[in-house]
């Protein structure tokens, strides 16, 4: 009979009918008949299983496998298939295995694996990343989109973008870098998926290997034979009465996955290089060179975190894959609450999410907006105390990331603890939010470390050694972590504009030092970019009553020597007694303090001329008691927090307009 057999088609129906009746998953006929549930696949799919399997399933659905099996004559002639039609087979044999491979993913704290197609997104590439990384601080400023009256987004820069497939199509030899969680891998699963399926590049067989895995393997095998093993695992080796010429050599037959790399027919997929040990590194990467000079005939894609890539591959090109813009993180959020079946949450995600510029600020890297995706999953919101938020996003990319996929990286720096990483990112942020220095230069960086690590305990205080430590700690905090980010050559700032609030916001309250708010705080309390750090500190603090109680009375000290301002709060006051409504008192001055906010800006008090604006409120009232609703949710609606905003350089020079 052989060593494998298959269903005929009247077996599968039968087989289909037991198992039906059975109420069964297919992972339990796997358990049951302790293989893989790739195998159950090619059971199902009338794809040759081995033997013994077959009979094993036969046995757990009651039936005779004699009875299932499709049978073959011992005089069956053996057929001799060109290659093109035997990678068609090969890649039906394999499709099970690449399923459950590459077909689920299961990160963070998710409760159950969600199938790949449900919620990919298609990923653009960066390319070009070298001359990118030339730009200086002037002309990178340029890059970034600066919304004048709100924060801006480091996530803004403006690169220009390829579609991934476009990439790879384009290139033989890639290699793909990109920030923690940033899709590399998810990317790469799509790739072997679409692959085996026939959709992409279908003349090629693909082949997924984690790279940690290759690395970690007892019998520390070659590449080649790595990859033999785990072709021959997947069923990829052709039936015995399947015949390739190439097969054979001088009597000898190569193996199938040797033949097909000869001919340049393999889709080599290699993930994760930054996952590798440091002690299997120089191994890893002599395999590859090897292996890609080899077989050179195939194409080979590399995945690598960006900042962990000390090396170069001489024949591949460079590429980074970008972070979501809107399109992109509306398509994920949309086909996740679609998988979950919740089209509700679907359509109020983006709505909430677009409330918040902070929060949606981190929805440009996959991983975080996943986070975003199970906190609205569960709540249905997001936390009142967003930096409750920011603190897990931060969890996840220190910590939860690498801890979920049961990496151990290397301690470049024993004694830096987490804690210590977060006190180290917490004196760089102050130090350089206060001045506004969104970008800073690695010399200035490196500086910040060695002043900190310098002071640790039992720390190596020789100048060459805190030298080369500070270089190091920095390159692991970007690498591992993706907190800090080479924008340009030579040229840092955080990966996110949220982030260094947070951390700013968390120097301030960790500080032991008991006057810091009034020295580092307070100070800044009529400038708009404090803003998010002023209500990350409140939402920090373990009691904030007393912070927001001299946050009130530096705010009236300032009201106070602004003549103008009384006068417009006198007006706010009058309008709100003018009106009979159901809302709030705070609501209803924060609508009119908008409201003479939004004229001033627009230049409207020159038709005006009258602070007193009778005939706007015979306007539709219906329409301004909608929009005061919405100023209701959309401010704090406290009316010391809108007198921050009254108190913006716009506001009064707008207001000496009415003299």
């Amino acid at each position: 009979m052989g060593r494998s057999l298959r269903a005929s088609k009247a077996g599968l129906a039968e087989a289909k009918k037991a198992f039906k009746l059975k109420g069964w998953t297919q992972e339990y006929l796997a358990g049951a008949a302790g293989c893989s549930r790739g195998t159950v696949i090619n059971f199902f799919a009338r794809r040759p299983v081995a033997k013994g399997l077959f009979q094993a399933f036969c046995v757990e659905l009651e039936l005779e496998w004699g009875e299932v099996a499709e049978l073959e004559t011992d005089e069956a002639p053996e057929r001799t298939l060109n290659i093109d039609e035997l990678i068609l087979s090969v890649r039906a044999s394999i499709y099970g295995s690449i399923v459950e491979k590459c077909g689920s993913m299961r990160v963070l704290d998710m409760s159950q694996p969600i199938g790949l197609d449900d919620i990919y997104t298609d990923v653009n590439i960066l390319e070009k990343i070298t001359g990118r990384r030339r730009l200086g601080i002037p002309q990178l400023l340029e890059t970034v989109d600066i919304d004048n009256f709100e924060r801006f987004s480091l996530s803004g820069i403006r690169e220009e973008r390829v579609p991934g497939l476009q990439a790879v199509e384009q290139q033989s030899k890639l290699m793909i870098l990109g920030k923690p969680g940033a899709g590399k891998t998810t990317f790469l699963k799509h790739l072997a998926i679409q692959c085996v399926e026939g959709r992409f590049k279908p003349k090629l067989i693909p082949l997924f290997i984690t790279l940690k895995d290759f690395a970690e393997d007892s019998g520390q095998p070659s590449l080649l034979e790595y990859l033999t093993q785990l072709f021959a695992s997947y069923g990829g080796e052709p039936e015995t009465k399947i015949k390739l010429k190439t097969l054979t050599t001088s009597g000898n037959r190569t193996p199938a996955v040797e033949s097909f790399l000869n001919q340049g027919r393999v889709l080599v997929l290699l993930d994760g290089l930054d996952e590798v040990r440091e002690d299997d590194n120089s191994r890893v990467l002599q395999q590859i060179q090897s292996f890609t000079n080899q077989f050179h005939k195939n194409p080979f894609i590399i995945t690598c975190r960006i900042a962990a890539k000390g090396y170069t591959f001489e024949q591949f090109t460079e590429v980074e894959v970008a972070d979501f813009d809107d399109g992109q993180i509306e398509s994920f959020a949309t086909k996740w609450f679609q998988a979950k079946r919740d089209k509700v949450k679907a359509e109020t995600f983006m709505e909430r999410l677009q409330q918040d510029k902070g929060i949606r600020e981190l929805a440009n890297s996959p991983i975080l907006l996943t986070l975003l995706c199970l906190v609205f999953e569960e709540s249905g919101s997001f936390p009142a105390n967003r930096s409750e938020l920011y603190k897990e996003g931060l969890d996840v990319l220190l910590k939860k990331w690498d801890v979920k996929r049961n990496i151990e990286r290397d301690q470049v720096y024993k004694q830096l603890s987490l804690k210590r990483k977060e006190d180290l990112l917490s004196q760089l942020a102050i130090d350089t939010f206060e001045p506004g220095n969104y970008f800073f230069k690695q010399k200035e960086v490196e500086r910040k470390i060695v002043e900190y690590i310098q002071n640790l305990p039992r720390a190596n205080t020789a100048e060459d050694a805190l030298q080369t430590d500070s270089e190091t700690v920095l390159k692991s905090i970007e690498a591992q972590h993706g907190l800090l980010i080479e924008r340009a050559r030579g040229i840092y700032s955080f990966s996110h504009l949220t982030f260094h609030e947070y951390f700013t916001a968390r120097k301030l309250v960790t500080s032991a030092k008991s006057d810091i708010f009034a020295s580092r705080l307070f100070p800044h309390l009529t400038e708009k970019r404090w803003r998010e750090v002023f209500l990350l500190t409140v939402g920090m603090v373990e009691n904030a009553d007393d912070l927001l109680l001299e946050m009130k009375q530096q705010i009236d000290a300032l009201v106070a020597k602004d003549k103008n301002i009384p006068e417009l709060l006198t007006w706010v006051e009058s309008k709100r007694h003018s009106v009979n409504v159901s809302y709030k008192p705070a609501a209803v001055r924060a609508f009119y303090l908008g409201l003479a906010l939004d004229l001033a800006l627009d230049r409207a008090f020159y038709l005006a001329r009258d602070l007193d604006l009778d005939l706007d409120l015979d306007l539709d009232l219906d329409r301004v008691l909608k929009r005061a609703r919405v100023l209701e949710r959309a401010r704090v609606l406290d009316l010391d927090l809108a007198l921050d905003r009254a108190l913006d350089v716009d506001l009064r020079r707008s207001l000496q307009s009415l003299k």
